[in-house]
């Protein structure tokens, strides 16, 4: 074959795959995806002697000592060359050399070894973040962490792997402390909480970890157990040691103490959000045609640009709806976009509405835009502000607040810091917001209109017909949104001359504008608008303005007009370009509050018949309450709810997937509970809307929505009350119900449900008594009544079986098997949480079968079998996480947190439990939080931290004598006299 030596197939090298080796973990090698046999423990460590030298020759007897020390085995020198042999088969020709008596690992790619790429991230993390790049930094050391797998060199024998081990553990808690030490600077100490328990168990001596944690705590508002840290560990420092803590420690302790100011906010020099995006771009579009007002850009403009040198700009903008306010003020951000280079915020405060935007929410909004996680964002309006101003401190961030409703809204919204400024609409003058530049916008003038009028209608028609433009621009009050509602009807219309449109406009309603003052005016602009529409769009926009909502889908609307949904986008469409509707996102429509207002006025006024309002409206909550139900059996497969429901006469979607029918609910939350409401007052359909909110409970326990399901649950209930119709009195209740026990209000739930079943006995509806003594039977669980909860549940499960309601009955077994845990029947409890799972399983309901796997983990706890209870429980968590159930998420993690302190593992159990408490902010209720707050308190102290469990148990005590919960008692027994006193 040309006399060229053939090469043996086996040792043909794979050129296009090339080798990897880890040690930060197991001593692992791979051959592109496919790992490599790298054999005995002994040819492990050698393997990982010479990738630790980094190419470096070890010589024989340098090898000898790092497996066996200082008593190597007669044959050792043999046993390196057979080892040395076994892995040069194994890995590519050229790799493992023999030089000088010894060996290397030579020829190795870029990143071909774990450690060098850990290190390699490592280095510029340093640099990033003394530049003040803090983001890029912790993106850099987080990406180095994660390459650990585990213990570094696990399982690898001999001296040297010993010697290595220790420093690359060593190096990677330093990299935790780096990264840590950032995440506090950038705000994030509500999740480092929990990281910050776990390392501390692990790392008990180590007093930097100690000092971040008690940093930690005390920024997420737990002052108490960050001074516990401190005393705990200067405790173990002084019998393990004796030596006390180091000065860093006690200032830190001082500082505390006297709630240093400071100590509060982040420490570094630019603080960045918590995670990308941390540049947000939230302006509106501005208009292309933007015209005049030269004066109020320049003015403005001036007052923006001020803001490097003043603590806070701020400029207050008032006028009349419609006159421009927004336009202008968007148009002005834009022109400043690049003073701002850290971000412009935007929002709608819909302060002419009814339901104005709270700034709580806002705040939420805005925090999550600068990029801090969900999870560390605070419940309360003052957190949640303290935390904004903190995020912005040393940024250069414009805020533009449209459409504020008064003074005592914009405040929390406000930066407070220099090199931020905030732009205001509103329709009120806010002489009371001290220091802001106030601008007072009046309409155009006859100038400006006309210019605008004529870019949009364009100056071959007006310029000939300039009188007749005059006119149409007096006639819209020359308030611009009039103007461009008159000027692109006339553009759509290329028969119209500009005469024509004047002479529509000349009758009354110019009168009308003059007359007039104030907001009517508005009315009279977007009667000039209306006026215009055909009828099929005059009775869109009548019937849109019945919905009640932020904004509505193009399927709901389909559903209010009773068309085919390619017909409803075209109407809505129509009904964006005359600027009377805006498309909030694509398939997403919204009115202007003002305009909303008037549509509803002009249904009430020009729809006949009247009864065409009521069917509109009853279409819609068909509409929901079909497509809630589809989610609802999606979820639930087998369960009877659906076939209890009231019947719809308008179909709803339908779904292919869990995850799409899931993001329907949620996203169209606020919508569908709107609607809700809005038949409260509607006696004929109050049953269906009652339906609706059952069939959505989902939205109760997902925690985002959780306070308006109950607030419109307690409206609908009040409302059947008033009506005195038993049947949906029942119904109201049980939903009111279930929102007070999600909430941990059980003693009003308890009377709720007793109530239910009263009511719904009454009207022969036997599926409300079923959920009824399902829900009291898990309520006297909670509040230690035994024997009634089981005499509910067993007749829970008689009733379910009788309305052959499957998964109904799986429910009640499982709450059943927690009856029998509180009584010590632990192997029944384990029986009747397998009984329920075999149903949830056989139907195919996953969601509740997690329900049951929480119930049957708990019984594996207490039965002992804690390595099955805690993939049970995790196999629960996946399912919680997956369907966003909050509160369940949170639950089960507090039960691994149980199941880790009966394995004896307390830090993780601590770790778990700070996790629990993380998730459940705002849900669940104090009684759950207590619950965790006590496992925590076990936790701690079984990883010394005793002075800190001592906080969480008094904190728990606390809420159990507040809440007159029996479980004080075993508390108080955990505190002594003088501490529990």
């Amino acid at each position: 074959m040309d006399g060229v030596p053939r090469v043996p197939e086996q040792w043909v090298p794979e050129q296009s795959a090339p080798l990897r080796f880890g040690v930060l973990g197991p001593v692992r090698a791979w051959r592109g995806e496919e790992p490599l046999p790298t054999g005995s423990p002994q040819q492990r460590a050698l393997l990982a002697a010479l990738l630790l030298r980094e190419g470096r020759t070890a010589t024989a007897a340098e090898l000898i000592d790092a497996l066996w020390g200082e008593e190597p085995p007669a044959q050792a020198l043999a046993a390196v060359r057979t080892y040395a042999s076994r892995l040069r088969k194994v890995l590519d020709p050229g790799v493992l050399v023999s030089e000088s008596g010894g060996y290397a690992v030579r020829g190795l790619g870029e990143g071909a070894l774990d450690l060098t790429a850990a290190q390699d991230l490592a280095a510029p993390a340093d640099k990033a973040r003394a530049a003040g790049d803090l983001g890029g930094a912790r993106t850099a050391l987080r990406r180095a962490l994660e390459l650990w797998d585990g213990e570094p060199l696990a399982g690898v024998p001999g001296p040297y792997a010993e010697a290595q081990r220790a420093r690359l553990e060593e190096w990677r808690v330093q990299l935790l402390e780096s990264r840590l030490d950032m995440d506090l600077e950038q705000g994030c100490h509500a999740q480092a909480v929990s990281e910050l328990t776990a390392l501390t168990a692990a790392h008990p001596l180590r007093e930097r970890l100690r000092e971040l944690l008690m940093l930690a705590l005390y920024r997420s508002g737990r002052q108490a157990e960050a001074l516990a840290v401190y005393a705990d560990t200067r405790r173990l420092l002084a019998d393990e040691l004796g030596v006390d803590p180091r000065p860093e420690l006690r200032e830190l302790q001082q500082r505390i103490l006297r709630t240093d100011p400071a100590l509060a906010q982040p420490s570094a020099p630019a603080p960045e959000p918590a995670a990308a995006p941390v540049r947000p771009a939230q302006l509106p579009a501005t208009v292309p045609d933007f015209t005049g007002r030269a004066s109020f850009v320049v003015e403005l403009s001036e007052v923006l640009a001020s803001a490097r040198g003043r603590v806070m700009a701020v400029s207050a903008l008032a006028g009349i709806g419609g006159v421009g306010k927004t336009t202008l003020a968007v148009h002005v951000a834009h022109q400043a976009r690049a003073a701002f280079p850290d971000g412009q915020l935007y929002v709608d405060l819909q302060g002419a509405g009814a339901r104005a935007a709270e700034p709580e929410t806002v705040l939420g909004s805005f925090l999550r835009a600068l990029g801090t996680a969900d999870s560390a964002v605070p419940d309360s309006l003052e957190e949640r502000a303290a935390l904004y101003r903190s995020v912005l401190d040393g940024r250069r961030v414009l805020v533009l607040l449209d459409n504020a409703r008064d003074a005592a809204q914009v405040r929390p919204l406000l930066p407070g810091t220099e090199g931020c400024a905030a732009l205001i609409t509103s329709r009120t003058r806010m002489v009371d917001l001290a220091g802001a530049h106030l601008v007072d916008l009046d309409v155009m003038s006859p100038e400006e209109a006309l210019s605008l009028f004529t870019k949009i209608v364009g100056e071959e028609r007006v310029g000939s017909e300039r009188e007749a433009a005059l006119d149409v621009v007096a006639a819209c009050g020359f308030l611009p949104l009039a103007i461009r509602i008159a000027a692109s009807r006339l553009a759509a219309r290329r028969t119209w001359t500009v005469s024509v449109l004047a002479a529509k406009l000349a009758d009354e309603r110019r009168r009308l504008d003059e007359l007039q003052a104030g907001d009517l005016a508005v009315k009279a602009t977007f009667e000039l608008g209306y006026g215009q529409l055909e009828p099929a769009q005059a009775r869109a926009f009548r019937l849109l303005g019945l919905a009640d909502g932020p904004d509505i889908s193009l399927a709901a609307a389909a559903a209010l007009l009773d068309l085919p949904v390619e017909d409803t986008e075209d109407l809505l469409e129509s009904l964006v370009d005359t600027s009377l509707l805006e498309s909030a996102a694509p398939g997403r429509y919204r009115f202007h509050d003002l305009v909303r207002l008037y549509a509803r006025a002009c249904a009430e006024r020009d729809e006949h018949p009247p009864s065409e309002r009521d069917a509109a409206m009853s279409r819609l909550l068909d509409f929901y309450l079909a497509t809630a139900a589809g989610v609802y059996a999606i979820e639930r497969p087998g369960d009877r709810l659906v076939d209890h429901l009231a019947p719809t006469r308008y179909p709803g979607l339908r779904f292919t997937s869990r995850n799409s029918a899931r993001d329907w609910l949620y996203t169209e939350a606020n919508c569908l509970l709107a609607t809700a409401r809005r038949h409260a007052d509607r006696p004929a359909t109050l049953g269906a809307a009652i339906d609706l909110l059952w069939a959505a409970l989902d939205i109760s326990e997902s925690g985002a929505n959780s306070k308006e399901y109950e607030t419109t649950a307690r409206a609908l209930f009040d409302a059947a009350r008033r009506l005195g119709v038993a049947r949906i009195s029942a119904r109201a209740l049980m939903t009111l119900a279930h929102a007070h026990v999600d909430g941990g209000r059980f003693e009003t739930a308890d009377q709720e449900a007793e109530q239910v079943i009263r009511l719904a006995e009454e009207a022969d509806d036997l599926l409300p008594v079923c959920w009824a003594r399902n829900a009291r039977g898990i309520i006297a669980l909670y509040q230690g009544r035994h024997a009634d909860g089981e005499e509910h549940l067993c007749e829970a499960i008689r009733h379910f079986r009788l309305l052959g309601d499957r998964p109904g009955e799986a429910s009640a077994l499982c709450n059943l098997s927690r009856i029998h845990l509180a009584t010590d029947r632990t192997r029944s409890a384990v029986e009747l949480a397998q009984q329920g799972i075999g149903i949830y399983d056989a139907m195919g309901n996953s969601m509740r079968g997690a329900n049951g796997r929480y119930a049957l983990g708990m019984a594996l706890t207490q039965s002992g079998r804690l390595d099955s209870a805690a993939s049970t429980l995790h196999e629960a968590l996946s399912v919680f996480r997956d369907s966003r159930q909050r509160l369940w998420e949170g639950m089960t993690l507090f039960r691994l947190a149980e199941v880790d302190l009966a394995a004896r593992r307390p830090g993780h159990a601590a770790a778990n439990a700070e996790l629990a408490l993380t998730v459940l902010r705002g849900i669940g209720g104090e009684w759950r939080r207590g619950n965790v707050l006590t496992v925590l308190g076990h936790a701690l102290a079984g990883i010394g931290q005793t002075d800190r469990a001592q906080v969480c148990w008094r904190e728990a005590l606390h809420i159990y004598e507040s809440l007159g919960s029996p479980e004080a008692a075993a508390v108080r027994e955990l505190l002594s006299p003088v501490q529990a006193a």
